[in-house]
């Protein structure tokens, strides 16, 4: 009880403060040089299709098995059929069938998107399988867009925690946007982007 009682008083500032205080540590140098990562990546379509294999393979799993994947994958992630990425997958992969469709349809319909589209995320959602609202994100964030929110039932949790948000039952597009904008502030006055927001909320 007593906990729950110093958690409900937990505010802004204090989220705030927390970041401020991680932005004059070490912690800041291992965060920059991941944002810089990003924003180093190439816009070719092999790059970039490895990064969108990689965020359909870990939604519902982790980063370390999407990166195993994506290794195993190796290139018949570029030219195998759907029946080979099947068949790849389901030697390191509990989701095989799925996911194999997945991929392999979004092989093809994000060779027809424009990355530098201003609404690039609603045409990921809606022209990918597999990519929702946080996916598509997490994505975008990976290849170097710092400007989008990849809103997560750990972020939520941090968020709710110190008073900023009510845990929603259902994380829908309005509410995932709503969120997001809640974020953006926080991120302004910080002075750092939405990506950079979302490395050291995961640190906390």
């Amino acid at each position: 009880m007593i906990i729950l009682k110093i958690i409900s008083k937990m505010t802004e500032n204090e989220l705030l403060s927390e970041i401020n205080k991680l932005k004059k540590s070490d912690i800041k140098q291992v965060i920059d040089k991941r944002m810089n990562a990003f924003s180093q990546i190439s816009r070719d379509f092999d790059s970039l299709f490895r990064e969108l294999a990689f965020c359909i393979l870990t939604a519902g799993t982790s980063a370390e098995l999407g990166i195993k994947t994506i290794a195993h994958l190796g290139n018949t992630l570029f030219n195998g059929s759907q029946e080979d990425i099947l068949k790849k997958l389901k030697e390191v992969y509990r989701f095989h069938t799925i996911r194999a469709g997945y991929i392999h349809e979004a092989r093809e319909s994000f060779r027809k998107l424009d990355i530098n589209s201003p609404v690039i995320r609603d045409e990921l959602v809606s022209n990918v399988k597999g990519l929702g609202m946080k996916e598509a994100s997490h994505f975008l964030r990976n290849v170097g867009f710092e400007n989008y929110a990849i809103v997560d039932f750990h972020i939520v949790d941090i968020l709710e925690k110190h008073n900023l948000i009510e845990k929603p039952k259902t994380l829908t597009k309005n509410k995932y946007l709503e969120i997001e904008n809640i974020l953006k502030k926080l991120a302004d006055k910080l002075k750092m982007s939405l990506g950079e927001l979302d490395l050291y909320l995961w640190y906390l």
